[in-house]
């Protein structure tokens, strides 16, 4: 005699909900209820377990009130995005279809980091678990749908721990400048970036005029100390998609300070999930870093320009100006000034900086002092000709002066004198070590130098051995 095998019965979400009411409403056992639904009592157990859930997809009017099982997908974090923005199209009244859906949740799977290319079979379940039904431009009014909830509050410093907070600064700079002289053709402008602790300052971007300065001939993108912008003005939509990148990939979450102009313009920039813009003061202007940072980074900048366009000014003898002298200085050489002055920005600096501004919590400096931040002024310039050389910039109008491409006299082969027209072998390369280090020697430098020097003759010998 054979056994009848007993049919499974599966309840439907709405069938689901009369069993929880049924039990909530009456004096009926879960066997009575089971008997009534045709199903097993342990599934009535299982219905009781899961009642808040139920519950809950019940009044959420998206899930399916007929669907059976609930299966849950293997993307839900997919799943979830999509949902939130296909509501957000529908209120918006977008005639949201089937390939735009797909497009947009590849899009955010992207976004999230995961390898998942969405299919019409996954776009037919995810329709079906979330009861999305695409034609219709608008949802039907429910004269007693719920209020929406009430926007979140906006986040503050203090949603943020300190070394979280970041201050930015899009900074012009007369890169061949001399004291008294500096040219508005000779302007790169410089970005800015580092935390309120000063323990993270960002690489550098620096853009300029010309699209592909003659002095990158021959070096690699990878081996310049600062990015390079072919335009003077600063691509700030590229550059805080890599900021929010490089912040993902850490697992962080980050605050730039900005004005409020520019939170308003940037705040809907699509694909920001890791760093979050704060609005400043309407008087700020944006973007912003303390000042007292970015006049640091000048005068290092300022002072190392002088110790180089002095040492060619000897070099040379009295015939050559310092201006003269500065029209050798390249775009090249300005990203690595540039580079050497932001690494020389203590960050105590930074820190104290911000905390005088209110942007960072801790204890008022008790020193106010201009010129405190400053390093020491060059010789053969006081304190206040070296304050004026910094601020250089800040004049109403730059002074007249020599507006030259970078472009070098050439010798009798044919090569230009800055080395620009031929690149040095490795040959040369060790040759100069020679040099560098006899001249080292013969001139009484400190022992700690060679420390250096070493670690320098080293990587050459290195890279000479590829």
């Amino acid at each position: 005699m054979e056994l009848s095998k007993k049919k499974l019965h599966a309840l439907s979400l709405a069938e689901k909900i009369q069993v929880l009411e049924l039990l909530d409403e009456s004096k009926m056992s879960q066997s009575e209820v089971a008997r009534r639904f045709q199903v097993s009592q342990p599934q009535i157990s299982r219905i009781c377990k899961n009642k808040e859930k139920l519950l809950a997809d019940w009044c959420s009017g998206t899930a399916n009130r007929e669907r059976k099982r609930k299966r849950e997908s293997k993307y839900s974090d997919i799943d979830e995005a999509l949902l939130c923005w296909y509501h957000i199209a529908r209120a918006r009244a977008w005639d949201v279809t089937g390939p735009m859906l797909l497009h947009k949740a590849k899009e955010l799977a992207d976004l999230m980091g995961q390898d998942f290319v969405p299919s019409i079979g996954w776009l037919v379940r995810w329709k079906r678990r979330n009861n999305v039904g695409l034609g219709a431009r608008h949802a039907p009014s429910s004269p007693l749908a719920p209020e929406p909830p009430p926007p979140p509050p906006p986040l503050s410093l203090k949603d943020f721990a300190p070394e979280d907070v970041f201050g930015c600064a899009d900074v012009p700079l007369f890169y061949r400048a001399v004291p008294g002289r500096g040219g508005a053709c000779d302007q790169v402008r410089v970005l800015l970036c580092a935390n309120s602790r000063g323990t993270e300052k960002r690489r550098l971007l620096v853009g300029g005029r010309q699209a592909t300065p003659r002095c990158f001939f021959g070096v690699s993108s990878e081996a310049l100390p600062a990015s390079y912008h072919p335009e003077l003005g600063i691509p700030w939509v590229e550059w805080l998609a890599q900021f929010d990148r490089d912040m993902g990939r850490q697992g962080r979450r980050v605050a730039l300070l900005l004005a409020s102009g520019a939170v308003e313009e940037w705040a809907s920039l699509p694909g920001l999930c890791h760093v979050r813009l704060l609005r400043l003061a309407a008087t700020s202007t944006p973007p912003s870093l303390p000042s007292s940072v970015v006049r640091a980074f000048k005068a290092h900048y300022r002072r190392r320009l002088l110790g180089k366009l002095t040492a060619v000014q000897s070099q040379r003898g009295s015939t050559i100006s310092l201006a003269e002298a500065g029209l050798g200085i390249t775009v090249l050489d300005a990203l690595h000034l540039a580079a050497a002055a932001w690494a020389k920005v203590s960050p105590q600096l930074i820190l104290s900086s911000f905390i005088q501004e209110g942007l960072a919590p801790g204890k008022m400096p008790t020193s106010r002092d201009r010129n405190a931040a400053l390093p020491p002024a060059p010789r053969g310039l006081s304190l206040e000709e070296f304050s004026r050389f910094v601020d250089l910039e800040g004049e109403e109008e730059p002074s007249p002066g020599p507006c030259k491409q970078e472009t070098g006299s050439e010798d009798g082969e044919g090569r230009l004198e800055d080395g620009v027209g031929s690149l040095p072998t490795k040959t040369d390369a060790l040759r100069a070590l020679g040099t560098l280090r006899r001249w080292l020697e013969a001139h009484g430098a400190p022992v700690g130098i060679f420390q250096k020097f070493y670690a320098c003759e080293e990587e050459v010998e290195r890279l000479c051995g590829l």
